[in-house]
């Protein structure tokens, strides 16, 4: 057995079964259904299936739940699968479709009907709801709940045929009109849909319901440990009620866990397809999203990401993990992995007047500060350099130690530089700086033993190009704004400040040639990748250090 990861409830359970001689492999699944991008919720439910068989030496399956054609699409599936690929969760069991088991599920209906436990119920969607009760009040019976089975199995054989119309008729199963679990008040196992199916065309006319199929499917691809997400808690009885009157012997069982929710955004499909459509957001891959393909997109790596699942704990009980763990899980990793780099977002040209115009000259900076076999690159100085507009100020503040008009500050690795000038517009906009350099420094302190207090970075002319960056922040104003948001209104909680964009920022040359999901930490600013979709565009990961204080790894 191979335990990468901390151990938890689902390999408690693993052990016992295997201890006590229940089984002896692990073979789990994943089953998303394709009408919608994968999140970062999605990544927990990938990360417990995949690595408890990955632990076990067992199997892992990708199974796409396609039981619904009015929301699904390939797209979906494609996506699906390559966030899959990115992740490292390769399907060592196998790629399935829900669709592939269309006909045993029908089989197994037909099996049910003579059983004498479903029947064909004609009553109408709002006299089911009727019929269904309440939690605290018993269900009453369909009328034709006890018609004849071979009168269910000829009208069903119909549905199949397309002779009725959506919503004129349903197969429930027989069990409790007055069980306390309103999924076991003789549950619909299928209903009548009507539209074209994304692998199987138009041969179906009727489809079965997820609590119908799911644990058809398990039980056929030999599933041993089916982990789904806390709300399916009350579908277990169902489950198990479905594997049993089928008649399999080799059964799978089910298992909950608690779901993953994050602060400052929303998980639901229904509210993240409805920022994608109103235009909130560049897609479903917008850099701001929670989707895998949008974590990917901003510069996240898939390591980050299951790090970060497995310190938020995998347990039965409902919490909120906090997006700054997300945070910090990515600037611990970049801080040791990503290369030191030199960007000026906002830059003022300073002319250097003491320097020769016609003169040009290079210092080493490190590719890592803590990492001296990576080894340096040369920074090209000139007359003209640029420095980022936070690092001057006409009239600072108490504490300010960067350049300020007659102050000192010394250019990262370079010379130490006292400003003598301002140019201003007419508007009293700073355009432009004029100083000049200590010679003497460039290898060392001043000779007169002067404290120079702070450092700042800075790219020469002919050492920099120009590129839109891209300064990502949280997309909602509010920390728990899952539980706010009330129908299909969010756009008070839309943060003003989610994407700050730099049109006109200067990126020191070795960068230019980079491709997408190249990380680089730009020094005193943050971490960086190039974006995907727009080349010259530059995505800020994450800050350069995060705010998160309650990690205990």
């Amino acid at each position: 057995m191979d335990r990468e990861e901390k151990s938890n409830f689902i390999h408690d359970i693993i052990d016992k079964d295997l201890a006590e001689g229940r089984l002896d492999h692990v073979h789990t699944r994943f089953p998303p259904e394709p009408n919608g991008y994968l999140h970062i919720g999605s990544a927990k439910a990938i990360w417990i299936n995949f690595h408890a068989a990955k632990s076990y030496n067992g199997l892992f399956n990708l199974r796409y739940d396609d039981t619904n054609p009015e929301k699904e699409d390939d797209e979906f599936v494609q996506a699906i699968y390559n966030d899959l690929c990115w992740l490292g969760a390769k399907p060592t069991g196998g790629v399935f479709y829900g669709s592939d088991y269309f006909e045993e599920c029908y089989r197994f209906a037909e099996k049910l009907i003579m059983d004498g436990v479903a029947y064909v119920c004609e009553l109408t969607p709002e006299q089911m709801s009727e019929y269904r009760g309440a939690p605290t009040a018993p269900g009453k019976e369909s009328p034709w709940r006890n018609r004849p089975a071979e009168e269910s199995l000829e009208i069903f054989r119909k549905m199949r045929a397309g002779e009725f119309k959506p919503g004129e008729r349903t197969l429930r199963a027989k069990i409790d009109m007055t069980s306390p679990n309103m999924n076991m008040r003789d549950p619909v196992l299928y209903r009548i849909v009507d539209k074209p199916h994304h692998r199987q065309g138009s041969q179906w006319k009727i489809y079965p319901m997820y609590d119908f199929a799911h644990p058809i499917q398990d039980a056929l691809e030999g599933i041993t440990h089916s982990c789904c997400s806390i709300e399916f808690a009350n579908h277990r009885p169902l489950y198990d009620w479905v594997i049993d009157h089928v008649g399999f012997e080799e059964k799978p069982h089910q298992y909950e866990f608690a779901r993953l929710n994050m602060t400052y955004t929303v998980m639901s499909k229904r509210y993240l397809r409805k920022l994608v459509e109103t235009g909130a957001v560049d897609g479903w891959d917008d850099p701001r999203m929670p989707t895998l393909c949008g974590l990917r997109r901003r510069g996240y790596t898939p390591s980050a990401i299951f790090d970060f699942i497995e310190r938020s704990g995998v347990s039965k009980a409902e919490s909120m993990a906090d997006a700054r763990l997300l945070e910090f899980c990515i600037t611990e990793e970049l801080g040791e992995t990503a290369p030191r780099r030199v960007a000026v977002l906002d830059p003022i040209k300073v002319t250097i007047t003491n320097y020769p115009a016609d003169k040009n000259e290079t210092f080493d900076l490190p590719n890592h500060p803590q990492k001296p076999e990576w080894g340096t690159r040369a920074m090209s100085f000139s007359n003209e350099i640029y420095i980022d507009r936070e690092d001057f100020m006409k009239e600072p503040v108490p504490g300010f130690k960067r350049l300020l008009p007659g102050g000192e500050v010394r250019l990262m690795g370079a010379y130490i530089l006292k400003c003598t000038g301002v140019e201003e517009d007419e508007n009293g906009k700073v355009i432009g700086l004029t100083g000049t350099v200590d010679l003497e420094t460039g290898n060392g302190k001043p000779v007169d033993g002067r404290k120079v207090k702070g450092t700042i970075h800075w790219l020469s002319k002919d050492n920099a190009f120009s590129a839109e960056v891209r300064e990502y922040n949280y997309l909602f104003n509010k920390e728990n704004v899952a539980t706010l948001l009330e129908d299909d209104h969010f756009e008070e909680f839309l943060a003003t400040d989610s994407m700050i964009i730099h049109k006109e920022a200067l990126l020191e040359k070795s960068l230019q040639d980079e491709k997408p999901e190249a990380r680089f930490q730009f020094v005193r600013t943050g971490y960086f990748t190039p974006d995907s979709k727009n080349p010259g565009v530059w995505n800020r990961i994450v800050p350069l250090k995060s705010s998160y204080k309650g990690d205990n790894k």
